[in-house]
């Protein structure tokens, strides 16, 4: 064997045992605009079908009736992506003109017949080139409609009709202690079913870093492994309550629990997905925190059911409703929040411009307080991001928030750097893009606009979340 990939195994095998918790990955790593006669979802409006059953056979749970239906609906998703450096470069200083090609793997859920596949963004985030082996051994190129870093969801299409499906269930009715089984591909090893017990809900593990994040885990004890992440989490009814996303591992596998996004959050990002291509994030316009005996004292709350709002967004939704700092927020319509993953997991259910009633105490007296939710920009309209294929990327507006914050009186912000001119250049996601050739940028379509003029080079001036000014060059032809 080579000293080279003698050296890059060692490498790798090092690497192997530095997670703590880890998204499901071996080397797994995102990809909008078509709308289908199949919808899935109607976002907070969603449908959950069927009556909750139970499986019994000679009075032991039976899991051989739904196992094999609901794998046919859970695909291996193959990509391959550049890779970020050159393994051989400090090595060597043996420099390539293109960086090496990798492989990842994981796993989805079909949908609709038509070919949408739910998985996670982390699976399909770097691809250039994107496959989806069906369980019949199928193989087709797939697409990515859009994606959504901070719930670590993306949508897949592949063209095909007549494919078997998963319905949804109902997240919110999972009990801690109810049977689920988790479906995927771990190592590679196609269509495994393991089972498990709900062991908790609403978890936050910390582990998407991303603006809006919302981490309201599933928790179970189903094993799940590299591979697993995208695949479907059924209960004993064979309907899908949830993505699995991650697990809780010193070694990179399983170690006795798994974490999955909750279907109830899933239909709302996929529904937004479908129709507007990207995802409609609501905001009520509080900083909330769980309640301590210390904090319940401090503030004399008798109890600690609730949450407590800490600080309230100048002028967002729930100043303006007449929420106040210091109130406990108990519920969001009807659901019950008692922690503030829950929270963030109702909100994330609706849409800007939607109406919810927030239940709050305040002086040990309960309000009701109907809070008409924002966006992200402070208003209540849908919002739009566009694709300026020229370039291979998506943007979005600015807020006045983030431009204070930056020091900047103008911008549009990178969401996305698919194939293009701009991660050619080395522009990552999160820059603001402050002016193209000496033009100032101010809206989304200003970038199509300006871009569409040029005929030489392009001169672009910006600066990243951290302060970082940059500058980048490039031809467009």
């Amino acid at each position: 064997m080579k000293l080279k990939n003698l050296i890059v195994i060692f490498l790798v095998g090092m690497l192997g045992g530095i997670a703590s918790f880890g998204i499901i990955s071996i080397f797994e790593e995102d990809f909008k605009n078509e709308t289908s006669n199949n919808k899935i979802a109607t976002d907070k409006n969603m449908q959950f079908t069927g009556n909750r059953t139970k499986t019994i056979l000679n009075g032991d749970l039976d899991f051989t009736k739904i196992a094999p239906k609901a794998t046919e609906a859970v695909v291996h998703v193959k990509s391959k992506y550049e890779s970020d450096y050159n393994p051989y470069a400090f090595l060597f200083g043996d420099y390539l003109d293109e960086m090496p090609m990798m492989e990842a793997s994981g796993s989805g859920v079909i949908i609709t017949a038509d070919g949408y596949i739910v998985t996670n963004n982390h699976v399909v985030e770097k691809a250039t080139e994107l496959k989806v082996i069906l369980n019949d051994k199928r193989s087709f190129d797939a697409k990515i409609i859009g994606r959504d870093p901070a719930t670590d969801l993306a949508l897949l299409k592949i063209e095909e009709t007549d494919l078997p499906i998963l319905e949804f269930g109902n997240s919110d009715d999972l009990k801690v202690g109810e049977w689920v089984l988790a479906i995927g591909n771990p190592f590679n090893l196609t269509s495994t079913v393991t089972a498990g017990i709900v062991s908790a809900k609403a978890r936050n593990i910390s582990i998407l870093k991303k603006r809006y994040a919302i981490e309201s885990f599933i928790q179970t004890d189903a094993a799940v492994n590299p591979g697993n992440s995208g695949g479907a989490l059924i209960n004993i009814d064979g309907r899908l309550v949830g993505i699995n996303t991650a697990i809780a591992s010193s070694t990179g596998s399983f170690a006795g629990y798994s974490f999955a996004i909750p279907v109830s959050i899933v239909s709302k990002i996929i529904a937004d997905l479908m129709e507007y291509g990207t995802v409609q994030r609501a905001l009520l316009g509080v900083q909330v925190t769980e309640l301590t005996t210390e904090l319940a004292e401090k503030n004399n709350i008798d109890n600690l059911e609730g949450v407590y709002v800490a600080e309230l967004t100048k002028g967002g939704a729930a100043e303006e409703s007449g929420i106040e700092t210091g109130d406990v927020i108990l519920k969001i319509g009807e659901a019950i929040i008692n922690e503030v993953p829950a929270l963030l997991e109702k909100i994330g259910q609706y849409r800007p411009g939607d109406e919810i009633v927030v239940t709050v105490k305040r002086d040990e007296k309960i309000k009701e307080i109907k809070v008409i939710l924002h966006n992200q920009d402070g208003g209540t309209e849908i919002v739009t991001t566009e694709r300026v294929d020229v370039l291979g990327a998506i943007f979005e507006n600015i807020t006045e928030e983030e431009m204070e914050k930056m020091e900047i009186k103008n911008g549009v912000k990178v969401v996305e750097v698919g194939s293009g001119k701009l991660k050619m250049a080395g522009v990552k996601e999160g820059f603001v893009i402050t002016s193209i050739n000496d033009t100032k940028i101010n809206q989304v379509e200003d970038v199509e606009r300006v871009i569409n003029k040029i005929r030489g080079g392009v001169y672009i001036e910006g600066v990243y979340p951290n302060g970082t000014v940059a500058y980048y060059a490039f031809g467009l032809k």
